[in-house]
């Protein structure tokens, strides 16, 4: 085996890992004339997110090109990107929170037409697939196997941070299944005193009415 294919038999382990590494999603939404579609994907701390958008119309009739608003929203509500009245857009950012980021799109009012739906092409990417390794293999000056390895080397970090990430959200997990198993119990105990102690006072009472009525 020459020096090339022991290269080709190393490498390509390595490159299947960062194709199935790779999270980005094309998606297409039907956006009805009247209301909002969204999409939405969990993430952690610090990714990288890019996502470029388009708009279609599904009318035949009216070929010119609709437009659309869009806004995108982190876990907490605020507003990374909005958007009105527009054919195609870009918008990109590193998350600061945790959780659900939330994209909706839909068309205002007079804006379309055809007054149907419209299709819109979502590519959205993240992590490691939303970094331009072209502009890294000129700043550094790497290419060929060394770019490789520096893809790899981001894909581990991903599945390092992703790993630190559902290891942290199990740890909250348990801790709020152990808080509401505790609550449970605690309710469970309380309303079994509460259980014994009405039955106490009704036995009291009843006794105390039979001796009045000199029953017993």
């Amino acid at each position: 085996m020459d020096d090339m294919s022991r290269w080709v038999f190393l490498l390509l382990p390595l490159m299947v890992l960062c194709c199935l590494l790779d999270n980005g999603q094309a998606i297409w939404l039907t956006i009805p004339s009247k209301g909002t579609k969204c999409v939405s994907e969990e993430l952690h701390n610090n990714v990288v997110v890019l996502a470029d958008y388009y708009a279609i119309s599904d009318d035949h009739n009216h070929p010119s090109s609709p437009t659309l608003s869009v806004k995108v929203s982190s876990p907490f509500g605020n507003t990374l990107h909005h958007n009105e009245n527009i054919t195609h857009g870009q918008f990109a950012f590193t998350t600061t929170e945790a959780g659900n980021y939330l994209a909706c799109f839909w068309v205002e009012d007079g804006h379309n037409a055809g007054g149907g739906s419209i299709s819109v092409g979502l590519d959205w990417k993240t992590g490691i697939a939303a970094k331009d390794w072209e502009t890294v293999a000129r700043k550094e000056k790497i290419e060929g196997i060394e770019l490789e390895l520096r893809k790899l080397e981001g894909a581990v970090e991903a599945i390092h941070e992703n790993l630190i990430y559902l290891k942290r959200r199990e740890a909250e997990m348990r801790s709020v299944s152990e808080t509401t198993n505790t609550r449970v119990a605690s309710f469970s105990v309380a309303s079994l005193g509460v259980c014994v102690l009405a039955a106490v006072l009704q036995i009291f009472y009843l006794k105390r009415y039979f001796q009045k009525k000199k029953l017993i």
